[in-house]
């Protein structure tokens, strides 16, 4: 039961729920940063009382780390289709995964902020459970990258430092870009296709 001192009578509605609860806790934490940020503004922002958050999440930890885990499952969704789509060949899968990649830093740029910033203060227990899943985003690109020199397609003598510099680049899209800007997120996309190409030395 919500009490006068854990609602907001002037707070927005918005349905209810975890995806209330989501969309608040990543404003919150955009603006404020994690330390900054609290549980009760959380839940005002959300329209909710503190007693219907802490039903979906027991602590802003908890929470942090869904978002974190939401985050993630969401670009493996993206990238999943993308290389579904691709085909066998090495350069037209790379060329897929940077653009997902590309594509996923412009549109869900606040939630990859985020992931970036926010990742020092995961709890050990919910750093090990999400490292995991990075370690699998890695795979993908390397798994790639390795298939591509091993059948010729790639050249690059360093398939590790290229995997990297190729993610770096791609990441650090949401350091700089800004919607509406000169250039629309297709031209982006088709320029750090060509990046990466250059990168694993694309022999085709």
């Amino acid at each position: 039961m919500s009490t006068a001192e854990d609602t907001d009578p002037g707070a927005p509605r918005r349905g209810g729920g975890r995806d209330a609860i989501t969309a608040a806790a990543r404003e919150s934490f955009a603006e404020r940063g994690y330390h900054g940020a609290s549980i009760r503004d959380i839940a005002r922002r959300a329209g909710l009382s503190l007693s219907a958050l802490y039903y979906w999440h027991p602590s802003k930890q908890h929470l942090l780390a869904a978002l974190m885990e939401e985050i993630t499952h969401d670009y493996f969704g993206r990238c999943d289709l993308a290389l579904r789509e691709a085909g066998d060949d090495p350069a037209d899968r790379l060329s897929a995964l940077v653009r997902v990649t590309v594509e996923y830093r412009v549109s869900r740029r606040v939630e990859s902020n985020i992931a970036a910033l926010e990742w020092r203060n995961l709890e050990p227990a919910n750093r090990e459970r999400l490292s995991g899943l990075r370690r699998a985003a890695t795979r993908l690109w390397a798994d790639i990258i390795d298939d591509g020199v091993a059948r010729g397609v790639f050249g690059c003598p360093h398939p590790d430092d290229a995997r990297r510099a190729v993610l770096a680049a791609c990441n650090a899209i949401v350091q700089w870009y800004e919607p509406g800007g000169e250039i629309s997120p297709p031209e982006l996309a088709e320029r750090y296709t060509g990046i990466a190409l250059r990168i694993v030395e694309h022999r085709g």
